[in-house]
């Protein structure tokens, strides 16, 4: 039968069927953080157990780390310190990977697993992390799981998981200019809402796919857990070969050959049934950015904030009343009106190179607003060394950005920072209430609305500078 690449995946890691619905998965890669991969750690360490496999576990310093410069063991965050040194030794114990505080290979875990070959197309991974979905670009079957889950993944190799249903998300025909990955994935979630991709394993198809870096890709897959799905796939090409090629952990010589013929194959058949599709004129996108407290409450930035009434469905009516009185908004003013405070490029979202070089363009000859703090926080140290040699760094802080050190910072109040009780606009991937600090009102955009905000300390799209 003609299978979706889904199909495919499951295929090549069920090790066994329970009851039809809940199968035994073979996981090839375990990546853990400081925050909660010390957790699982610690649960072998108690239990007697180590890692089965340990040269196929990983972990990053990321989540809870200082990302201001000169760092050290030292975070803002109370007994982050002991996070971090629970972690590394135990890390070291266990005789995995350590990327610890100033490794150059350091990052968060969904960057580095891409960047340094780790994660390879045709594999499966979990993390303990919602956005471990990111990997999905590889054409990996990637998931976030929990602690507990993390534990049982290191000692055996396997995970009891239902398997979620197939869905594909169409992006016909092409987007405009100053249409970026953010904008495609907040007008998608804005579109069918935040529980579309539920009990879905979704693929990603269409021109407007297929023309995207593999940096936008990264940006897409990341998001599909806010559409609720189980994980995000984009079908692996020649763009993504040459992605992996070369990178540390990639295979090399004649393994290269044979993972190359391997890799090839994932694609979904002519023919295959999915179980749900949606699909997107990807003409009709434009610069989005959201008004509530989750991704789906987002609309074009030239818009309006909605009336709550506008809403069909008594559920989400309420859910935008509530969400305009904790944002401070009225029915009906113009997004380019709100004034922002703060202004944040960062998460495993949006803090890639693309993205960097994206925001800095448009902000080459141009300062931030008087009034606005902002912050440029890259995905790794790998992507930072890279940005400081293309000189991105001299053009952020020049144009009154802060520069730091790689990790998640202020995508969700881990390190010990706050935009408490300010309006942000952030590259990130959640606006929930309190997501960057107590009473933080969080706007999301793409890199280069972020930084056309900064600059005129409203919400604002830009055109892309060539």
């Amino acid at each position: 039968m003609a299978a979706t690449l889904f199909d495919k995946l499951w295929r090549l890691h069920e090790v066994a069927d329970f009851d039809g619905k809940e199968k035994l998965v073979h996981i090839d890669r375990v990546f853990l953080h400081e925050r909660t991969g010390s957790i699982a750690l610690r649960g072998l360490e108690q239990a007697g157990r180590a890692p089965r496999s340990p040269e196929r576990a990983f972990c990053s310093m990321d989540h809870i780390v200082d990302t201001r410069p000169g760092r050290s063991d030292e975070t803002l965050v109370p007994h982050g310190r002991e996070f971090i040194e629970a972690t590394r030794q135990s890390a070291r114990s266990a005789g995995i990977t350590l990327f610890d505080v100033n490794d150059p290979r350091q990052g968060i875990v969904h960057v580095v697993a891409a960047e340094l070959g780790i994660v390879l197309p045709g594999m499966s991974v979990v993390c303990p992390d919602s956005h471990t979905c990111t990997l999905g670009a590889l054409g990996a079957l990637a998931w976030g799981i929990g602690s507990t889950e993390a534990e049982h993944a290191l000692a055996t190799n396997t995970l009891r998981v239902r398997r979620p249903r197939s869905m594909r998300v169409l992006f016909r025909g092409e987007p405009a200019a100053a249409v970026t990955a953010k904008d495609m994935i907040l007008h998608l979630i804005a579109r069918f809402g935040s529980r579309a991709g539920r009990g879905h394993a979704v693929e990603f198809a269409g021109p407007a796919i297929d023309a995207l870096t593999m940096d936008q890709r990264f940006t897409i897959c990341n998001m599909a857990v806010e559409m609720g799905a189980f994980t995000g796939l984009i079908a692996p090409d020649e763009r993504t070969i040459a992605y992996v090629a070369g990178r540390q952990y990639a295979p090399a010589g004649e393994l290269a050959e044979m993972a190359l013929a391997h890799w090839r194959q994932l694609h979904g058949d002519e023919g295959a049934a999915f179980d749900r599709q949606l699909t997107v004129d990807s003409e009709e996108i434009a610069p989005m950015v959201t008004w509530g407290v989750n991704p789906e409450q987002a609309v074009a930035i030239d818009g309006e904030v909605p009336a709550p009434e506008s809403f069909r469905d008594s559920q989400r009516s309420r859910a935008a009343r509530d969400a305009l009185a904790y944002m401070g908004l009225a029915a009906g003013e113009a997004m380019r009106s709100i004034r922002v405070d703060a202004a944040f490029i960062g998460s495993c979202t949006n803090n890639r190179l693309d993205d960097l070089r994206a925001a800095a363009r448009h902000l080459r000859g141009k300062t931030v607003a008087p009034w606005v703090r902002a912050l440029c926080v890259p995905g790794s140290t790998a992507i930072k060394r890279a940005a400081e040699a293309e000189g991105l760094d001299e053009i952020f802080r020049e144009a009154g950005f802060e520069w730091r050190e790689a990790g998640c910072s202020l995508c969700f109040h881990a390190g010990g920072e706050s935009f408490g009780g300010q309006r942000v606009i952030s590259s990130t991937n959640r606006n929930f209430r309190g997501r960057q600090g107590p009473g933080a009102r969080t706007h999301l955009g793409s890199p280069l609305t972020v930084a056309a905000s900064a600059c005129r300390g409203y919400l604002s799209a830009a055109a892309p500078v060539q």
